[in-house]
């Protein structure tokens, strides 16, 4: 089985992960930011790195994707392939920071790549304002998003609003400005109820 997390940047998604693999006993699968080769160079240079820092991803994240397919324990996965095509990409060609060329390459990619496998079982979406998010991302301190500008977050997270509106899969919508399950056991505990009736059925579906 393949649990994903979806959200934007200072979302919560790594933190929520780690709990739900420990609650489980999931095998947590974790986007590999600090080894990201291209990660510093593209938040002092969008327009130079944003074709090199998607491709990237697109390949790790297939690379994932096709290894989780594969496994036989319940995969909890920190952040989809969907979101690099669906919000990052189209974020930085409507910004002018990704020419159209380039865009439209990595789109016809992405698209091969889906054709070849499943969605996941359940897709866990961290919805946030702007506000939690640029508090968040202060509070974690991380040298390369000292520069992350306002209005790549904004639209971002616009796109993510978007793309889970039209989602078509099974999905549990998590709220953290008011659900704060890293300091409360209690929020927690609601995701998890959320979980159990989505899965096993063992409380009525709000669906």
């Amino acid at each position: 089985m393949h649990i994903a997390i979806a959200g934007n940047i200072g979302s919560g998604k790594t933190t929520l992960t780690k709990m739900l693999a420990a609650h489980y006993g999931w095998t947590p699968k974790f986007e590999s930011v600090d080894f990201n080769p291209y990660l510093a160079d593209f938040y002092e240079d969008m327009e130079r790195w944003s074709f090199n820092i998607q491709i990237y991803f697109l390949n790790k994240r297939f690379k994932d994707v096709v290894d989780i397919s594969r496994q036989k324990d319940v995969i909890i996965q920190d952040r989809t392939i969907y979101e690099d095509a669906r919000i990052f990409a189209p974020n930085l060609h409507s910004m002018g920071l990704m020419s159209t060329r380039d865009f439209e390459n990595y789109s016809d990619l992405f698209d091969l790549m889906m054709s070849l496998v499943a969605k996941p079982d359940l897709m866990i979406y961290l919805r946030s304002s702007i506000p939690n998010l640029i508090a968040q991302i202060q509070k974690r301190g991380r040298e390369y998003e000292k520069s992350i500008r306002i209005d790549y977050i904004t639209g971002l997270n616009q796109r993510y609003e978007d793309w889970i509106k039209d989602y078509d899969g099974r999905l549990i919508i998590v709220d953290v400005d008011k659900i704060k399950f890293e300091n409360r056991p209690e929020d927690f505990q609601t995701i998890t109820d959320m979980i159990d009736a989505e899965l096993f059925g063992l409380f009525p579906s709000e669906k």
